[in-house]
C-alpha cells in the first residue's frame, strides 16, 4: 500500500471534507497516545487524559482492545471506517459500520495490527467492535463536541489554504505537506507511506482527504469486493493547529481590541480573509475592518496570490508583538 495509482479521473473526482468521524478517530488515538504536538494540544489532554483513562481502568477489556488495534505501524482496519464524503455528520454511520463487524473479522484485523497471539480476554470476546464504537462516542460527546465549533473553523481553515496550495502548485503542492512520508511521484503516483507494497490502482474510485485537528493521520477505505472511497486523513497544519486558541497579549488587547489583536497575532503566516474569519469566527465585514486598519498602520501587508490576497505582519507589526513578551 506504500503507493497509490491516481489517475486524472480519480483526482478531478477527488475532495476535501470535514468529517465528525474522521475528528473524534483521530481524538481517541490522541489520548491512546498522549504525546501533544503543540500547547493547544497539551490543554486538551490534560483536561481529558483523566477521564478516558479512568474508564479504561473500569474497563480492561476495551484498554487491552485499543492497544491491540492502535498498533505500532498499523491501525485495525475496523477502527477506521471511511467517512461517507458527503455528510459532515458521519459519525453515526461509522459507529454503526463499527457495531456491524463481525467478531471473526475484529480479530483477524487485530493480528494484523498486532502481530502475535492476542491476549485470552480478546481471543475469546464477541463484543468487541461494541465496545470499540462505545469509547469512540464517548470520545466525541464527552471530549470533542464542546470544542467542535472552534475544531471546524480550523478545518475549514485547512481547506481553504490546501485548496489554495492545489490552485498554486498542482498536486504535489496540495500534498506536500499533508504528511511527512507522503510523496507525489508524477506519472499518476502517490507515495503514501513508506512501506514497499505494489502500487493501489485507484481507477474508478473516490478519494476523499479529511483534514483532522489532532496530529493523526491514517488511510481507509471500505471493506468489501468492490472499492470504491477511499480515504486519506491528516493533521490541520501546525500553526492553523493551535491558532483557536490564540489569546493576544494583554497589552496589546487592550491598545487595539481583543479581535484586532487576535487577527494580528493570527498573521504570522500569511492567511486570507477566508481563513480569517474560520479560525477567528468573527464574521466576513469585522475581519476586513481589522484588517483595512491594521494594513493603514502598517502592522500588516498583503499581497496577491493567484486568486487569492494574503494578509502577514509587517516587520512593525512583529516588533510589536515582541514587545509584549515578558522581559521585553
Amino acid at each position: 500500500m506504500g503507493v497509490w495509482r491516481v489517475g486524472a479521473d480519480t483526482l478531478a473526482g477527488s475532495r476535501f471534507v470535514v468529517s465528525r468521524l474522521g475528528e473524534a478517530t483521530a481524538s481517541l488515538r490522541k489520548l491512546a497516545d498522549p504525546v501533544a504536538a503543540h500547547p493547544g494540544e497539551r490543554r486538551w489532554l490534560d483536561a481529558h487524559l483523566p477521564a478516558y483513562r479512568a474508564r479504561l481502568a473500569a474497563d480492561p477489556v476495551t484498554a487491552l482492545l485499543l492497544d491491540a488495534g492502535f498498533g505500532a505501524h498499523w491501525i485495525a482496519d475496523f477502527l477506521t471506517p471511511t467517512p461517507d464524503g458527503v455528510r459532515e455528520d458521519d459519525l453515526a454511520d461509522g459507529l454503526a459500520r463499527i457495531r456491524a463487524t463481525p467478531p471473526d473479522v475484529v480479530r483477524a484485523h487485530l493480528a494484523v495490527s498486532s502481530p502475535g497471539p492476542l491476549p485470552r480476554a480478546l481471543a475469546d470476546a464477541d463484543d468487541l467492535a461494541e465496545r470499540a464504537a462505545d469509547v469512540l462516542a464517548w470520545v466525541w460527546w464527552e471530549t470533542v463536541l464542546p470544542e467542535w465549533p472552534r475544531r471546524r473553523r480550523i478545518i475549514e481553515a485547512d481547506v481553504v489554504a490546501r485548496t489554495r496550495e492545489l490552485t498554486r502548485g498542482g498536486w504535489a503542492a496540495a500534498f506536500g505537506g499533508m504528511r511527512p512520508t507522503m510523496r507525489w511521484l508524477g506519472d499518476g503516483l502517490l507515495r503514501i507511506n513508506a512501506h514497499d507494497h505494489p502500487p493501489r490502482d485507484l481507477a474508478g474510485a473516490q478519494l476523499l482527504f479529511v483534514p483532522v485537528t489532532p496530529k493523526q493521520g491514517w488511510v481507509s477505505w471500505p471493506e468489501g469486493p468492490r472499492v470504491d472511497r477511499y480515504a486519506l486523513v491528516y493533521p490541520c497544519a501546525g500553526t492553523l493547529a493551535d491558532a483557536g486558541r490564540t489569546t493576544p497579549p494583554d497589552g496589546l488587547a487592550a491598545l487595539v481590541g481583543t479581535a484586532r489583536a487576535q487577527v494580528l497575532v493570527l498573521l504570522e503566516q500569511p492567511l486570507t480573509t477566508t481563513q480569517l474569519v474560520a479560525l477567528t469566527g468573527q464574521g466576513l465585514g469585522s475581519v476586513g475592518r481589522h484588517l483595512k486598519v491594521l494594513h493603514e498602520a502598517r502592522l500588516v501587508e498583503r499581497r496577491r496570490a493567484g486568486r487569492s490576497v494574503l494578509y502577514f505582519r509587517t516587520p512593525t507589526g512583529d516588533a510589536l508583538l515582541a514587545a509584549q513578551r515578558p522581559g521585553a
